[in-house]
């Protein structure tokens, strides 16, 4: 059960929470968590949720503890493309977390979980999924919006404003 001790190590990590410098802070309080299949297939996402809850409650408390008195959020997302589940504490509410994709955030962790732990082959993208470059009309960068369904992203206050 590797992954529920990789969650747990994420609440030991060091966390900056740097509100003028967004990159910092992404960079620090990323994470990038896989599972082997054993793991897969023995791990119940009840399991798997009740770990990182238990990890966005001590992060609450360092938060609390480093006397940071702003908006912050920790969060969890199923990186399908490369096959992982990713979490992060950044000094934002839940309606601005750095994605350049759309997503939803949600208050319901375990089909984040569910999603991850049924990936039969992580990180592998089929081709039908994937854009046909030729078929995309010429246009600016700009003029392009980003197509896809939004995902979701599981969010948990751990700063002292909400």
């Amino acid at each position: 059960m590797v992954l529920l001790t990789w969650i747990a190590e994420v609440a030991d990590e060091p966390v900056v929470l740097e509100p003028a410098d967004r990159r910092v802070e992404w960079e620090t309080n990323t994470w990038s968590l896989g599972a082997a299949d054993e793991d897969r297939r023995s791990l119940s996402v009840a399991e798997v949720v009740a770990a990182f809850e238990r990890t966005a409650a001590a992060i609450r408390a360092r938060v609390r503890d480093l006397g940071f008195s702003g908006v912050a959020t920790f969060y969890v997302w199923h990186d399908e493309q490369a096959g992982q589940l990713r979490c992060s504490t950044g000094s934002v509410p839940p309606d601005a977390l750095p994605f350049r994709g759309t997503y939803v955030a949600c208050d319901d962790l375990g089909p984040v979980v569910a999603g991850f732990l049924a990936d039969s082959e992580p990180g592998f993208i089929p081709w039908s999924d994937l854009d046909d470059a030729q078929s995309i009309p010429e246009q600016t960068e700009t003029e392009i919006e980003p197509e896809g369904r939004p995902f979701d992203v599981w969010v948990s206050s751990v700063g002292a404003s909400q």
